[in-house]
């Protein structure tokens, strides 16, 4: 929901009407994942998408009919429908879709201002009954408190890792292989993006990073390059050495590290920090020959082979790129592969699910 929260915003405000539609499962080659979410309002306007298309009428239809009767609906849609090439995923998945209506969604105000200032919040739906929990509170109910001390427990676990998906919880809250299928969403802030070095690149890389989802940060010890002027998409500048700099911020499994400095003053004693972090990818800008340079200094620094072994140089794909935003797009799609598992190899002769 996290990318149509402004719109739903502006609809509290004006007082409208209407459904959230949000995949909660899917199956093969599903083009959106569990936690996509499309809204229709009382006037028929939409934002978001589940299925990048495939059966975004069939949701519409259903969203209207939910928004008249105030009642949540479930509806599967694939290609094992009969009706497949109508409302079917034709690029061969099968997704489930919880349809819910405004008035079903608890605390909605306070969920939407949290997920849109990058606070924790999860969400656990029942038909009609949502339970959400703050990590200092919970409100709401799915109609039984047996049930609701199970979700509560689950949903603070999975927030911790901001793991989305549904759950089965037996008849008196215990969880189980079956029973009761509830569907929690979880709500983190943005994953953090660290660009070091105020290059031209490092615009481009921050542009990227930003339309990705990241809370993008850029980083340089000189001033006159780190300017809000040439990098006016950066959520945050930092005029500091790297390393000093990287040894205070935060940084965990979700945060990726670009360091496009490409000067061993800089690159160094950066790196030496960033390998004792636990950044999910670590990427360094250079030539092969910097990058051997660079090696050596940081194995004379001690430090070990198989932390080297994290770094990602020359950064990104071979992809042939030349400008800096055709190199941001090679940067991009490795931390995509890296992030997912992907080869990075082109999707033609490989028969592997497209989706994941």
């Amino acid at each position: 929901m996290r990318d149509i929260v402004d719109g739903l915003i502006a609809w509290r405000a004006e007082g409208v009407a209407f459904a959230v539609a949000t995949v909660v499962r899917t199956w093969s080659s599903a083009p959106r994942q569990p936690g996509s979410a499309m809204a229709v309002n009382e006037h028929g306007e939409v934002l978001g998408s589940v299925s990048g298309g495939c059966v975004e009428g069939a949701v519409y239809a259903a969203a209207e009919e939910v928004i008249q009767t105030e009642k949540a609906q479930q509806h599967t849609y694939g290609v094992s429908d009969g009706d497949a090439f109508e409302v079917g995923l034709t690029c061969g998945g099968t997704i489930e879709v919880m349809v819910q209506p405004w008035v079903a969604l608890t605390d909605l105000d306070d969920v939407l201002a949290a997920i849109r200032d990058g606070q924790p919040v999860a969400t656990v739906s029942l038909g009609d009954n949502q339970l959400v929990i703050w990590p200092s509170r919970v409100a709401g109910s799915l109609g039984d408190a047996g049930l609701d001390r199970a979700a509560e427990q689950i949903a603070a676990g999975m927030l911790s890792s901001g793991a989305t998906g549904t759950v089965h919880l037996g008849e008196h809250g215990e969880q189980r292989m079956a029973d009761i299928e509830v569907f929690v969403q979880t709500y983190l802030p943005p994953p953090r993006m660290i660009v070091f070095g105020a290059i031209d690149f490092a615009g481009a890389v921050a542009r990227i990073g930003g339309f990705l989802g990241y809370h993008v940060t850029v980083c340089d010890a000189r001033p006159v390059f780190a300017t809000r002027k040439r990098f006016p998409s950066a959520d945050e500048l930092v005029v500091q050495w790297p390393h000093l700099y990287l040894e205070s911020a935060a940084v965990d499994e979700r945060t990726v590290l670009c360091v496009l400095t490409h000067d061993p003053k800089f690159d160094v004693p950066l790196l030496e920090v960033a390998l004792r972090t636990p950044a999910r990818y670590i990427g360094v800008m250079g030539s092969r020959r910097t990058h051997a340079d660079r090696m050596r200094r940081l194995r004379e620094a001690g430090v070990s082979e198989a932390a080297l072994e994290r770094l990602s140089a020359p950064i990104g794909l071979d992809l042939g790129a030349r400008t800096p935003e055709e190199t941001a797009v090679a940067i991009a799609g490795e931390i995509i592969a890296r992030t997912w598992g992907g080869s990075g190899l082109p999707l033609t002769g490989l028969d592997a699910p497209i989706h994941g």
